[in-house]
């Protein structure tokens, strides 16, 4: 028997497991993201980088570094749009990647440079731990909802359970983590996911990168809603965790899981690393400020109706309020 938290994480990073394959995202994969919907969502947060380079808060050879970017969309979405706002810039900045998978790591490479060639500088690192730097960009697009997490649950006695998985059934026995229990107390949680690995992350990374601009968006939001969220996507359906008869053994490693993210907890994170520049948003919001709309304007002064239209609607689907656009949180941090 092992607890949900180790069960989560070696379904998706484990021997064979879901993360350590190239997949698909998207029409032909398991689940849609920002990134898989329209281009001018990294080219907002291209807008933004440009913005805090241009106000001094980072220099202009600074490191855009992206955790966890999968085939290399979101990154070369952003090179491709400072490229078209302000190129001079592609000549002093730095671009770097965290992968742990070395298979991925070679098709991120692969595909930025058959993008740009030897126009941008790239380096990757096998773990955050292995990063330093005097001062960055960080992208941690939709990273925390894959964080594994434990699952618990108060009975009737009001005692605090966790979560054990044995031959893929979960089961709740009676909690003795001093850490998961003392968290719960502290944010009121008696029913839903515990991801307390969120704190090293926060730590190694303001411990390793001396001033940095993080931005982060992802399914959930500020509170705990005191309910299970974590769910199973296997190629656009939804399947609850506790979904009566779900065949957890054949979607084990061989489709996503994720929960809702609790952005309290991970905002507390940085607060005790001194940190106060901080800013929650929903992902409309955010893209908003960052310049989306303005970002349409130019497209509009320089393409055909047609393309200007079919841009305009993936950039609606960002923003929509029943949506992407309220459904996904923003953490904009600066230190």
């Amino acid at each position: 028997m092992i607890t949900f938290n180790e069960y989560f994480n070696d379904w998706l990073y484990g021997q064979n497991a879901y993360y350590s394959n190239y997949k698909q995202i998207g029409k032909d994969g398991d689940f849609f993201t920002s990134v898989s919907t329209s281009s001018f969502f990294g080219g907002s947060i291209a807008k933004k980088i440009i913005s805090s380079i241009e106000e001094g808060f980072l220099p202009n050879n600074t490191t855009i570094l992206e955790i966890g970017a999968h085939h290399g969309y979101l990154l070369a979405d952003i090179i491709q749009f400072i490229y078209t706002l302000k190129p001079e810039l592609l000549e002093t900045l730095n671009f770097a990647i965290v992968e742990r998978f070395s298979n991925l790591q070679e098709q991120q490479k692969k595909y930025l440079f058959d993008s740009f060639g030897d126009l941008i500088k790239l380096k990757h690192y096998d773990d955050l731990n292995e990063v330093k730097l005097e001062n960055a960009y960080v992208l941690a697009n939709e990273i925390f909802d894959a964080f594994s997490c434990d699952l618990v649950y108060t009975n009737k006695e009001n005692i605090l359970q966790q979560a054990f998985v044995q031959n893929h059934k979960i089961e709740f026995v009676d909690c003795i983590d001093e850490n998961i229990i003392n968290h719960c107390k502290k944010y009121h949680i008696t029913k839903g996911e515990v991801a307390l690995s969120y704190k090293d992350f926060v730590n190694t990374l303001c411990q390793n990168v001396r001033s940095f601009e993080f931005l982060t968006f992802d399914y959930g939001d500020k509170f705990p809603r005191n309910d299970f969220s974590t769910r199973v996507y296997k190629k656009h359906s939804v399947f609850p965790i506790f979904e009566e008869n779900l065949p957890l053994e054949k979607l084990f490693k061989n489709s996503d899981i994720t929960y809702d993210v609790h952005f309290n907890y991970l905002s507390d994170c940085f607060k005790e690393n001194n940190i106060t520049q901080i800013k929650f948003n929903t992902q409309l919001k955010s893209l908003v400020e960052f310049g989306i709309l303005d970002l349409l304007e130019i497209l509009k002064a320089n393409v055909d109706e047609t393309t200007y239209l079919k841009q305009t609607q993936k950039v609606k689907v960002l923003l929509e309020p029943t949506g992407m656009g309220d459904r996904f949180k923003s953490l904009n941090i600066r230190k």
